[in-house]
Formats: structure tokens, C-alpha cells, sequence
């Protein structure tokens, strides 16, 4: 791109060359974090913790510099940098602050090595970063491995459990058979374009009335290829057994909002370049997954008995509904829509996992049923489920309920009449496994006679868990999920504005 043609070109050219600047930050606390705990050998915990936060909390701050100042696309060799990409990017930042908020009492409870975590969480962040302004097959295909490695290598971050070895297992086969479709998909586009990489010129190489059964036939590998990371069904079979296997509830956090993220800057990037003039076959294709998806997701969440299995499932079907805004026709009023939910899911998420972390700490159970009559013992974890579970069953005045307002409106407007459909039913089958936990908590009562005693005895217990990070990021999550509703118009006129 010439920067002549523009006003202030050196200004522009100067914000160009640092649009990686999240990235190197994140490059520059890997290495601190390597360093010190090679030196301390693992004993200066806080130190690493502070690290880590204080480079997310640098990176947002300056993401989102980048997205307000940066106006104009400017194009660098391997990565294209815009306001869809700078939204994205720091919404991945975002989530891995959180979580390493999250992640720092846990660790001390557990005892467990933080700089495994840390340095995991932050790899697989700079991956998510890169993949969302990856402008070729090769750099989207290196983002996404590199993604995907550290997710996988994080889900056994528990080495000597037996359960986190299964879920890593499963996730690096399955990740691996996903990566190879991916890979056949992206070799068929470069032999049939003529050799090209980068995404724009892939598309316009081409050839529409040639090698049609080789198009379908990528579009279809490429589609199993991504379809893995956001779980959609039938790709979704790892999803339970890493979220359950895991035990660090920080790691299962991690992974249910970075995957919900990168998958809409995936999918919009790979088949909306590339693919624009076969949007009927893959917007057809796309609609079966998300549909499937909303149904199965939500449908054997009733029956689970695990906390974060049943959690699992809704995950599965939340990207089915995020998928409706990428499915819409129109792309100024879904894709803003898109965006603001996925943002809302966010501080949703993180903050249903703020309150399972602590609850696991103390009681070393992952039961639903262990949840019984929990207002009576903890109202301040209490307080957050009351607010939460609504929003993420789509009850008003929560966030959620706005959020899906304005989703499936756009959705239906688009003419995705199924997909709006089979949503709205299977969020109405979400709001009973939701109510039923809260009334759990406030009405039920505990089959088993030493729950309180386990509840107060438990050697996990930590002398100020509960005036812990914890808990305090639970209760502003839970506000910001009330504010965000209240705020959803202009929350999404700000995002309609910045991206068209």
C-alpha cells in the first residue's frame, strides 16, 4: 500500500511498523517468565504472576490504542491490519488476562507451578493474535498450530494426573487429524490458484468454472479443519473429556473463551476472502454445523452430573449461536452484532468459572449435587450464579438476553430462519439446566452427611480465600455482565461504526 495517498503518511507508517507491539510484549514476558523461574526454580510465584498480568494488562492497553488510533487498513507482507483484526486481538488479550487473574489462587491452593501456566496461556494468546490478522494460508496455518500446541499442551498441565494425560491425548490426536484436513484443504486452494498464499490473491485465482469438484472438496476439508477449535458438532467430541479431565478449572476457563473467540476471525477471514463467491454452498454448510451444534449441545447438558461437563456442552452450542451472526447476509449489522456477543460470552464465561475455581478449591468436588444448599455456606458465591446463569440462558435483564436480541434479529432478518429457530428453542432448554443449579443452591440439600465438614476441613482451603482475586473479579464480572446489557445499543453502534 502506498502511505502517500494519505494524510500524516509517517505517522501511519510509523503505527504500521508497532501494530505487533501486543504481540512483542507478550514475546518479551515469555521470555521473563522463562528466565526467572529457571533462576528462582519455580519459588518466586508472585513475581511470575505479576508479570504475566502486568503484560496482558499493557497488551489490552494497547490493542486498544491500536484500534481507536489506526484507521486506515495498511497491508504488511504476511499480516493485514484492521479494525475486525485490533477487535479480536483484544478480545484474546482480554481473555487471557482474566484468566490468569483467575489462575493465581488456584495455584497457590493447588500448588501447582504457575510458570507452565503462565507461559502456555501467554504462547497460545500471541498465537490467537497473529491468527486474527493472518493475510496467508501459511501464516494462518503456522497462528493456528502454534494456537492449538500450546491449548493442547496446557490441558496437561497436571502432569501426574491420569485424567489430564486421557484429555491431552485425545485433544493432540483429534488436533492433529484436524490440522491435516486443514492442510489438504489449504494445498488443493494453492495448486488450483496457481501458487498463491496470500488470501486475497488465492480468491482471485480462482478458477470458477474449472476444478469444481476440487473447490468443493477443499472447501469441505478446510471446513473439518476449523471446525475442530470451536467444537462445533460433530467435530466437538473432544470438548467434554478435556474440560472434565482437566483439573485446573483455570485451564478450562482458558479454553472455553479463546476458542469462541479465534473461531469467528477464522471462519470470517478464511471463507469470506476466499470463498465470496461460493458464500450459498459454505453459509449452507456452516448453518448444518451451528444448528447441529445448538441442538446436541444443549440437549445433553440436562442430563450431566459433572459441573464442568455440563459446562462443556453449552459452550458447544454457544458457538452455534455466535455462528448466526457470521451466517447473516448482512455483514455491518451481523457481524457487529457477532462481535458484541462474543464479548458479552466473555465476561459470561469467566465468570461462571470465577465461581466454580474457588467452590473446587474448598471442597475438592466437581458434583452438581455437591452444590446444594450453597447460599447458606457461601452467599458471596452464591451472588454471581443468581447473575450469571440467567444471562447465560438468555433471561432478561442480563447481558445474555440482550446480546441474543439483537443476534437473532439480525440473524432472521438475513433470512437464517432454521437457525434461528432450533436457537431460540434450545435457548429456552438452556434456561432449565441454568435454574435448575440456582435453585440447587438456595432450596436443596446435601445427600451426603459430611459435605459441610468437607466444605470447611478441606486441605485446598486457603486462610483468605475468600476475600481472594477470585472473588472480587466474580463479583465486577458479574456487575459488567448487568452494565453490558444495559449498555448493548451502544456498546453495538461503537462496534458497527468502527468496523464500517
Amino acid at each position: 500500500m502506498n502511505y502517500n495517498n494519505y494524510p500524516s503518511s509517517d505517522f501511519l507508517f510509523l503505527l504500521g511498523n508497532l501494530s505487533i507491539l501486543p504481540e512483542c510484549i507478550l514475546i518479551i514476558s515469555l521470555i521473563a517468565v522463562i528466565a526467572i523461574d529457571l533462576s528462582n526454580r519455580g519459588r518466586n510465584t508472585i513475581l511470575l504472576h505479576r508479570i504475566s498480568l502486568i503484560s496482558t494488562s499493557i497488551g489490552v492497553i494497547a490493542s486498544l490504542w491500536q484500534w481507536w488510533i489506526h484507521s486506515v487498513p495498511i497491508v504488511f507482507g504476511n499480516s493485514q491490519i484492521s479494525n475486525f483484526s485490533y477487535i479480536f486481538r483484544f478480545f484474546i488479550l482480554t481473555c487471557s488476562l482474566l484468566s490468569v487473574l483467575l489462575s493465581v489462587d488456584y495455584i497457590r491452593c493447588s500448588k501447582t507451578v504457575l510458570a507452565e501456566f503462565s507461559f502456555f496461556v501467554l504462547t497460545a494468546g500471541s498465537g490467537g493474535m497473529v491468527l486474527c490478522r493472518a493475510n496467508d494460508l501459511v501464516t494462518l496455518y503456522v497462528a493456528l498450530e502454534f494456537s492449538s500446541l500450546s491449548s493442547c499442551f496446557l490441558s496437561g498441565y497436571t502432569k501426574k494426573d491420569i485424567r489430564s494425560n486421557e484429555a491431552t491425548t485425545k485433544f493432540l490426536l483429534m488436533g492433529g487429524a484436524s490440522s491435516s484436513f486443514l492442510l489438504h484443504g489449504f494445498s488443493l486452494l494453492y495448486g488450483i490458484s496457481g501458487g498463491q498464499l496470500q488470501l486475497d490473491k488465492t480468491a482471485d485465482g480462482l478458477p470458477l468454472s474449472r476444478y469444481v469438484v476440487i473447490l468443493y472438496t477443499s472447501i469441505a476439508f478446510i471446513t473439518a479443519g476449523t471446525a475442530f477449535k470451536p467444537s462445533l458438532v460433530p467435530f466437538h467430541q473432544w470438548t467434554p473429556d478435556v474440560y472434565e479431565g482437566v483439573s485446573p478449572t483455570p485451564v478450562v476457563a482458558f479454553f472455553s473463551v479463546t476458542s469462541k473467540v479465534a473461531a469467528p476471525a477464522l471462519f470470517t477471514r478464511l471463507f469470506g476472502l476466499i470463498f465470496p463467491h461460493f458464500s450459498n454452498e459454505w453459509h449452507m454448510v456452516v448453518g448444518l454445523l451451528a444448528t447441529s451444534s445448538m441442538i446436541l449441545g444443549n440437549l445433553i447438558a440436562v442430563t450431566q452430573i459433572s459441573m464442568k461437563r455440563m459446562l462443556a456442552y453449552p459452550s458447544i452450542s454457544q458457538i452455534g449461536y455466535i455462528m448466526i451472526g457470521i451466517l447473516a447476509a448482512d455483514p455491518e449489522n451481523g457481524y457487529a452484532s457477532m462481535i458484541t456477543y462474543t464479548f458479552i460470552y466473555i465476561l459470561m464465561n469467566l465468570g461462571t468459572f470465577a465461581r466454580i475455581t474457588p467452590f473446587g478449591l474448598r471442597t475438592g468436588t466437581d458434583n452438581i449435587r455437591d452444590y446444594a444448599g450453597l447460599y447458606m455456606k457461601d452467599p458471596v458465591l452464591t451472588f454471581s450464579p443468581v447473575l450469571r446463569s440467567p444471562s447465560l440462558g438468555g433471561i432478561p435483564p442480563p447481558s445474555g438476553f440482550f446480546g441474543k436480541l439483537h443476534l437473532f434479529r439480525h440473524g432472521w432478518k438475513a433470512g437464517s430462519y432454521p437457525s434461528v429457530l432450533v436457537a431460540l428453542v434450545t435457548s429456552v432448554i438452556s434456561i432449565y439446566y441454568y435454574l435448575k443449579i440456582i435453585k440447587l443452591m438456595f432450596t436443596g440439600k446435601n445427600g451426603r452427611s459430611d459435605a459441610s465438614t468437607t466444605y470447611i476441613q478441606n486441605s485446598l482451603v486457603s486462610p483468605s480465600i475468600s476475600k481472594s482475586s477470585i472473588e472480587i473479579a466474580m463479583i465486577i464480572r458479574a456487575l459488567a455482565s448487568i452494565l453490558s446489557g444495559i449498555l448493548i445499543d451502544p456498546i453495538i453502534g461503537i462496534t458497527r461504526n468502527t468496523l464500517f
